[in-house]
């Protein structure tokens, strides 16, 4: 039988761990602020944010790791030493759609680290405004969910804004009901975002049948209704319940457990190629026959696979339509350039939107 060192010779060998990761960690974070001596002295003063870079750092720690810590579990930890090494730089500004406590900020925090300074913005629009505006340097935007389809609010932006997209991040969205009643029976009314509403509507059906559902703007804001409100219950992320001191009456309702929002990073900043990128294209045809099969034909010609294509009304005359096109692949690639080269001669109107590295977990 193998014998095991006595506890207190294992507390000792991990004290000696800590202290080497605790230097290793300050050496990590005086390189970082020479780098930002480097990069002022170049003259670049405005962001240090690279999304491509650190993209390529986490997929290389993932492929380093041996375990037994998971991916997902060692790719978080390198996600908040980097954005305290950034925030040593200069903090990274961050929109979201808030208030405080929404699956949009813990977005934020996923692709950002908890030392980016995020700021809350009412609407969709606020967040294209405040980066437009410069009065943050990155977005975070809900543009798709696994179960509910696009999120048209977001397509549609893309079509006036100048904005670039430079990452992407998905969140596995857990939804809980809670409240601060005794028993479901206490319940008469249930708040919170229309998509959250459909995604748990199964649940609702069976335990809430006779309920009424109310939809606001974010879930956050239905559980500070929740809180304010007597007989009321909402739907939300755990984080919203302990910031508006609320018991959870039942975890993760919703209808499907995979369940996962995708949001885009927006900013004015291009992503350089990473080997392993998406590329978001919007492009007008106009009313015309073959019009999608002069969209698909340059992809498919060049080997490049489509990841999601959406139409949507262009507002410019009846039935005109305009495409968002999700592709693998950066726009500086020889294939994908060489597509994009043979689209501009079919189409309308062709805009890139982004090229940015694939979400990392």
């Amino acid at each position: 039988m193998t014998s095991v060192a006595p506890l207190s010779e294992l507390r000792k060998k991990i004290d000696a761990i800590d202290q080497q990761i605790l230097e290793l960690i300050n050496q990590r974070a005086s390189i970082a602020v020479d780098v930002a001596k480097t990069k002022m002295a170049a003259g670049e003063n405005d962001c240090f944010y690279r999304p491509d870079r650190e993209a390529l750092v986490l997929r290389r720690i993932q492929d380093l790791n041996r375990g037994p810590l998971a991916n997902d579990t060692v790719a978080r930890f390198f996600r908040e030493l980097m954005s305290a090494c950034l925030a040593l730089e200069k903090p990274v500004q961050v929109a979201y759609l808030g208030p405080e406590g929404t699956f949009t900020q813990q977005a934020a925090f996923k692709h950002f680290g908890h030392a980016a300074q995020v700021m809350p913005a009412a609407t969709i629009d606020d967040i294209f405004r405040m980066v437009e505006n410069r009065q943050c340097q990155f977005g975070v935007v809900p543009v798709e969910n696994s179960t509910e389809g696009m999120i048209s609010n977001t397509l549609d932006r893309f079509t006036i804004s100048p904005l670039q997209i430079c990452g992407e991040v998905e969140v596995r969205i857990q939804h809980n009901l809670m409240g601060n009643v005794g028993s479901l029976s206490e319940i008469n009314e249930v708040f919170s975002h229309q998509q959250s509403l459909a995604q748990c509507r199964k649940w609702l059906d069976k335990n809430l049948p006779d309920v009424k559902r109310t939809a606001v703007d974010s879930n956050a804001e239905a559980a500070r209704l929740a809180a304010a409100r007597a007989n009321t219950a909402a739907i939300a992320g755990e984080v919203a319940a302990d910031l508006y001191q609320l018991h959870i009456l039942e975890r993760n309702i919703e209808d499907q457990v995979d369940n996962t929002t995708r949001f885009l990073i927006i900013g004015h900043q291009a992503a350089a190629s990473t080997g392993n990128d998406k590329t978001s294209l919007l492009v007008s045809t106009g009313n015309k026959p073959g019009a999608l099969h002069d969209i698909l034909k340059p992809f498919a010609e060049n080997g490049i696979s489509l990841t999601r294509i959406e139409s949507r009304p262009s507002r410019q005359g009846i039935w005109d339509y305009v495409f968002f096109i999700d592709i693998n692949g950066h726009c500086q690639d020889p294939a994908v350039s060489k597509a994009l080269d043979e689209l501009r001669s079919k189409v309308n109107l062709l805009k890139v939107l982004g090229s940015y590295p694939k979400a990392v977990l």
